[in-house]
């Protein structure tokens, strides 16, 4: 994706294989003790680490943090310490049914959380003006992990597009010339 011009964002962090509800629903729990997670689910996360973006997880982990990881400052602190991740972190879209309160609850949770952005999807005019109310100027760190982001975006290789889907079919890739 870099090589395209393409800033990639590793999604949904600490971990969303487990969960066997939707968060845009409902809030979903995961009942896994932390060695288990560092062992198996943070591993990908890990090997991506260095990539200049990511988005948290409406995920309850159980034994954690009651709180889902969008909004726990232990399950943020997980991902910045355990999985090593220092790029900048949004949120899943703050208005799905996998978190509660209002929307300026939510944000407020989120950036006190560690998050940096507020990710708001729905395009509900009085909902995107109380996410920017909470959420002021990006300051410090979170300021920092923005430009590095932005930096990351580098024009795309000249590989015509024809190579690069022979590449992906000889992958295994499915190409729909359609």
């Amino acid at each position: 994706l870099l090589a395209a011009g393409v800033v990639p964002i590793i999604k949904h962090m600490p971990g969303h294989g487990r969960a066997r509800a939707d968060s845009h629903i409902e809030t979903p729990s995961v009942d896994a003790e932390l060695h288990e997670l560092v062992a198996q689910d943070f591993a990908p996360f890990r090997e991506l680490a260095d990539l200049p973006m990511g988005m948290s997880a409406h995920i309850r982990f159980t034994r954690l943090d009651p709180q889902p990881a969008t909004q726990s400052p232990r399950l943020i602190g997980l991902i910045r310490d355990e999985i090593g991740f220092d790029g900048l972190l949004m949120t899943d879209d703050i208005s799905m049914g996998g978190l509660s309160g209002t929307i300026a609850e939510r944000s407020a949770a989120a950036l006190a959380a560690g998050c940096d952005v507020i990710l708001h999807c729905n395009s509900d005019m009085a909902e995107m003006q109380a996410v920017c109310a909470e959420a002021g100027q990006m300051r410090g760190a979170s300021s920092a992990r923005a430009a590095r982001a932005v930096a990351a975006r580098k024009p795309a290789d000249p590989t015509p597009a024809a190579e690069l889907f022979a590449e992906y079919a000889s992958l295994g890739g499915k190409v729909d010339w359609a």
